[in-house]
């Protein structure tokens, strides 16, 4: 399945239980010598009451990840052709916390994906207290200057003139690994094309620049938001397509508009 060319093998383990190791998901993932993706999706049975299942995601290189609004509205599809639900909301435990996954229309499908965090302990960034701006060193002497937040999982967002000329490939893998966000970060490069419009690349943590990214259009959407440059709904125009985001501001959830392709059911030996 793909949301705008961000691709996902999508595993259902509620009718049989999976036990995939960091090599399995790597194999998995592998473009030449697996199936290929930018994530892999796991449905499981919930542990919560109040929670329809679990919605569980691994990146390219095996480890888990906390979020992603992409892969939600894969899932929210998946879910119900797979005939496991015919809800038009369904809730999902994460790792991380709740998801609301809302089927509008056949291209249309909407994720709760939770009340963004600022305090540095939340995202997780190694720095005192909150700030609007945290000035990063690199490796060669030189500083950037981000915001940083969580939406489930850690963004860094770089507002720049123009995404197209933005240094994703150099920028993107050393601040990712920046000791100062211990669970590492993905890194989005924001420009502001007007109060209801930008664009934006991300260079995602244990995956690389991918086409799109749900999260880093939220988290970028919050950043231009708090930087009094956006208005409360906003298209974000991805290098895969575009999305809605809508957030109201502090303490509200932030919600993602978009569509989820499947492309085709295959089985892989491993």
């Amino acid at each position: 399945m793909h949301g705008l060319g961000n691709d996902f093998v999508v595993l259902d383990a509620t009718r049989a239980a999976l036990d995939l190791n960091p090599a399995q998901l790597q194999a998995i993932s592998d473009r030449r010598l697996g199936i290929g993706c930018d994530q892999i999706l796991v449905a499981e049975p919930a542990t919560r009451p109040d929670a329809d299942f679990f919605y569980r995601m691994y990146n390219a290189d095996g480890s888990e990840s906390g979020q992603c609004g992409n892969g939600a509205r894969c899932m929210a599809r998946f879910l119900r052709e797979q005939g496991l639900s015919n809800q038009d909301r369904i809730v999902v435990q994460t790792r991380n916390g709740m998801m609301v996954l809302e089927w509008l229309d056949e291209n249309r499908i909407r994720v709760e994906m939770g009340v963004p965090a600022f305090a540095p302990a939340d995202i997780p960034l190694d720095h005192p207290a909150r700030e609007d701006f945290y000035d990063l060193p690199l490796a060669d002497g030189d500083t950037v200057r981000v915001q940083a937040l969580s939406i489930g999982n850690p963004h860094a967002v770089l507002r720049v003139e123009d995404v197209d000329t933005a240094p994703v490939a150099s920028f993107g893998p050393e601040l990712e690994s920046l000791p100062r966000f211990p669970a590492r970060v993905n890194v989005g490069f924001m420009q502001v094309i007007d109060a209801e419009n930008i664009a934006l690349r991300v260079y995602e943590r244990g995956v690389g620049e991918t086409r799109a990214c749900g999260s880093g259009a939220c988290a970028a959407m919050i950043a231009g938001r708090l930087q009094h440059r956006l208005e409360s709904r906003v298209h974000v125009h991805l290098p895969g397509g575009n999305l809605d985001v809508e957030w109201q501001g502090e303490g509200q959830p932030v919600y993602l508009i978009g569509g989820a392709t499947h492309v085709f059911n295959g089985e892989i030996h491993l």
